[in-house]
């Protein structure tokens, strides 16, 4: 056999196991697990043993500013890390698909600090939420896949805290912790422009409740969003031909005689669509919802214990994972997701930096 035509034969090969992984829920060759530590500004990269329950330490990225929100390209190719700290920009990383190891693409300007950071579904826009400047933006994304300018800013009400598009990649949604509110966006993938829907708002009951983050279900049916301030999950009922929300379920992610300062922090869904998972900072738990399939309503199934003050959190492709990082014990946790129930189990404990708030996930063939 020569040499062009064993070269030719392995690519097919790889194109072969890539297609395969691909078409398979859960057949990943590797996965890796990326962290943002906001005090130690860095980027922890960790590889999920699935065999051996394992998070194995990888290597750690610098990046010189407050690493906090990020987000990943739709082809998995490239990991953006928002910098909390002035200068206020997004670092683009390439992913090596090998080691899982990160090298630097580039830097870009944001608007303000962003609390979230999102690409659209064709990985040619970033929209960013502001907290403390009251605003989303929208930057454009290259064709190497590194964050360019700003594109357009939108003032919004107070706090605007998470944004992200639908699967048709048509409404955008973003949420206002102060105001109580999402507000709509019809979105043009051609131009990365947002304009206002119709209706532009959908208010969050009762007052104060800080609407923070939010999910969609993979049937684009319901939306689940947390609040931060008294812990509560809505159910919404989602008409994506409008882009409309109506709540439908309000429940809570505190746990039973909980007598603190609510500080709810994130949710994330099991990729089955079938468990809900929410995490609470004050506690240091996490909730786990059962959800019906027909009304998409939720039926609480407690709280398990997890790292000190739960910011971010994510559960892995194949559902049997689930990964907590805590802000305040500097290390990140990988709990066991009970099959039958859907319940997080105890876990096992990695050092991370310093104040690590955000997990990612990235599975490649």
């Amino acid at each position: 056999m020569t040499a062009v035509l064993r070269i030719r034969t392995r690519a097919a090969q790889l194109a072969l196991a890539a297609a395969t992984c691909l078409a398979t829920p859960g057949a990943w060759a590797v996965t890796w697990v990326y962290v943002s530590n906001a005090d130690s500004q860095d980027v922890s990269v960790f590889e999920l043993d699935r065999s051996a329950a394992a998070l194995k330490p990888v290597d750690t990225m610098a990046l010189g500013g407050m690493a906090m929100p990020m987000a990943v390209s739709p082809d998995k190719k490239v990991l953006y890390v928002a910098l909390r700290s002035q200068p206020f920009r997004v670092v683009s990383l390439a992913i090596d698909p090998a080691s899982g190891k990160l090298r630097k693409l580039g830097e870009a300007p944001l608007a303000d600090s962003m609390a979230n950071i999102d690409t659209d579904a064709t990985g040619r826009w970033l929209f960013a939420a502001s907290y403390p400047g009251h605003k989303i933006t929208v930057n454009s994304i290259g064709k190497d896949g590194a964050v360019g300018a700003v594109q357009q800013l939108i003032p919004t009400a107070p706090n605007a805290h998470a944004i992200h598009a639908d699967a048709a990649n048509r409404h955008v949604f973003a949420t206002s912790l102060g105001g109580d509110n999402l507000s709509a966006w019809r979105f043009d993938a051609e131009t990365g422009k947002l304009t206002a829907n119709e209706p532009a708002v959908t208010t969050v009951t009762p007052e104060k409740a800080g609407p923070r983050h939010f999910v969609w279900d993979k049937g684009q049916r319901f939306v689940y969003l947390l609040n931060e301030l008294d812990a509560s999950v809505h159910v919404m009922a989602y008409d994506a031909t409008r882009g409309t929300l109506r709540a439908v379920q309000r429940t809570t992610a505190l746990p039973a005689g909980f007598t603190g300062k609510p500080w709810a922090a994130d949710i994330h869904l099991s990729p089955d669509g079938r468990t809900l998972y929410a995490s609470e900072r004050t506690s240091s738990t996490l909730s786990s919802f059962r959800i019906d399939a027909a009304t998409g309503q939720l039926q609480p199934l407690g709280q398990v214990p997890t790292e000190k003050t739960p910011r971010g959190f994510a559960v892995d492709s194949s559902g049997r994972f689930l990964i907590a990082a805590g802000q305040e014990s500097h290390q990140v946790s990988l709990h066991p997701i009970d099959p039958t129930t859907g319940i997080p189990g105890t876990p096992t404990r990695v050092p991370a930096g310093k104040n690590p708030n955000w997990v990612e996930i990235v599975d490649l063939p």
